[in-house]
This record gives C-alpha cells, structure tokens and sequence, in this order.
C-alpha cells in the first residue's frame, strides 16, 4: 500500500512538472510570437509614414490618373533617387551582421532595443514599395503571407518531425539569395529577380517551420533564467521576424501589381 501511495505521489510530481513545463512553454512563444507581430507593425508603420512624409499629391496630375498624382518631396528625392537609396537599402543587412557579432554580448534592455531599431530601419528600407506596388497588392500579399506563415509556423511548432538537417541547407540558400540580389543591382535582370523571388519564397516558407522548432527548443536550454529567456525571445522573435518580412517582399515580387 505503501508503494502505490509512493508511485501516486511520484506520478502526481511529474504531471506537476510537465504541466508547468508546457506553461512556459506556451508562455515563452507567445512573448516571442508577440514580439514579431510588434515589430512587423513598427516596420509598417515607419514605412507608410515615411512614404507619405517623402512624398505629395498634386490634384491636377491626379485627375490626369498620371500615376496617381503622387510626386516626391526634395526629401523624397534624396532618399530614394540619389546615392543614399542604397544606403538605406542596405542598412538592415549591415543591421543583421552587426547583430549577428554583438549578440551575446547584449544586456536584455540592448536586446530590445537594438530589435526595435532594426524594425524601424527595416520600414524606412521598405517604404520604397509604395511607389512601386499598388496598395490593394501590398494587403492583399500582406495577408497571404500572414496566413502562410500562421500555417508554417503552427506546423513548425506541432510536428514531431526533426527540422534540424533543414538548417545548414536553407542557410545556404539565404546566402546565396543575397548574393544573387546584390548582383543583380547591377544586371537589372528580370528572369533573375523572378528567380531570386521564387527561391526566396521557398527558403522563407521553410526557414519559417525550421525557426519555429529551433525556438520551441530553445526553451529548454534557458527555462529558469528569465535573463537568458528574454534575450532568446528577442532574437527568436527577430528570425520570424525575418522569415515573415522576406516571404512578404519575395511575394510581392512574384505577384505585386506595380503602379
């Protein structure tokens, strides 16, 4: 009688821990998944006011329907015709090297700050899509990737399948993506760009699962370090991040109206 009363108690214990575990878990993704939806609404937000800051509409041109009266500010110009586009283009990729050597060495607070700076500089990147996309293909690839990711990420989240062999091949294709792109700045190649977009879909679509498991993983190596734990949220919150915001581009590229 004894023993049972014993197994009980031990059986009792590790539903206990279990329960807790699962908790936190769910605790730490949703701090993580809220982190990301911040951010992609920070990146939105720069972009669409930096776009109507650098730009105005003149009646006339408007109801000539000469590309919807929109004409660019001496700011707008500056910022999107002169040498200084592709610094602002470029900015997020030095921003993502620079995160890449300082991590580990970030406070919590410099964590969240260098995550909101880089969703700020990533809008200002963006906002140039507003000249060359209309704004129902913007919302309408905005909420097809929204749905895309959900499903990959739920999927990532969910399966009792080992992403981790994804790892090395879709950090290849990121690099090989930048290289392709930074290429083609200078061929200007359309059948490039289309294929860098189609590519890109598919290693944002996987690397979304394969993030997604990585960070559920994570978990457990910092669970009991609210320091540690934060800090990974953060930077797990900064590859969805990523993931999201380049299947957006990749599919409005493939499928964007241009104006």
């Amino acid at each position: 009688m004894a023993q049972m009363d014993r197994r009980y108690q031990v059986a009792g214990t590790a539903t206990r821990e279990v329960g807790r575990v699962d908790e936190g878990l769910r605790s730490y993704m949703l701090g993580v998944y809220n982190y990301m939806a911040a951010g992609v609404a920070l990146t939105g937000a720069v972009a669409y006011g930096l776009f109507h800051m650098l730009t105005t509409t003149d009646r006339a041109l408007a109801a000539a329907q000469l590309k919807n009266g929109i004409m660019l500010t001496e700011a707008g110009k500056a910022l999107y015709t002169s040498p200084l586009m592709w610094v602002v283009a470029l900015a997020p990729l030095a921003f993502i090297f620079l995160i890449g050597f300082r991590a580990h060495k970030m406070s919590l607070s410099g964590a969240q700050l260098t995550f909101w700076a880089f969703a700020a500089v990533m809008g200002a990147s963006l906002s140039s899509i507003f000249l060359r996309y209309t704004g129902a293909s913007i919302t309408q690839m905005f909420f097809v990737t929204a749905a895309a990711f959900s499903a990959l990420s739920l999927w990532g989240y969910t399966t009792r399948k080992d992403l981790t062999g994804w790892g090395s091949f879709l950090f290849m294709g990121v690099v090989g993506i930048i290289i392709a792109g930074l290429v083609n700045i200078f061929l200007q190649s359309s059948a490039l760009q289309f294929a860098v977009s189609a590519i890109g879909v598919l290693v944002f679509a996987g690397l979304t699962a394969y993030d997604t498991q990585r960070i559920k993983d994570e978990y457990y190596l910092v669970a009991g370090d609210a320091v540690a734990a934060g800090k990974a949220a953060i930077f797990g919150a900064l590859s969805l991040y990523l993931d999201f915001v380049n299947m957006f581009v990749s599919l409005l590229q493939l499928f964007g109206s241009r104006e």
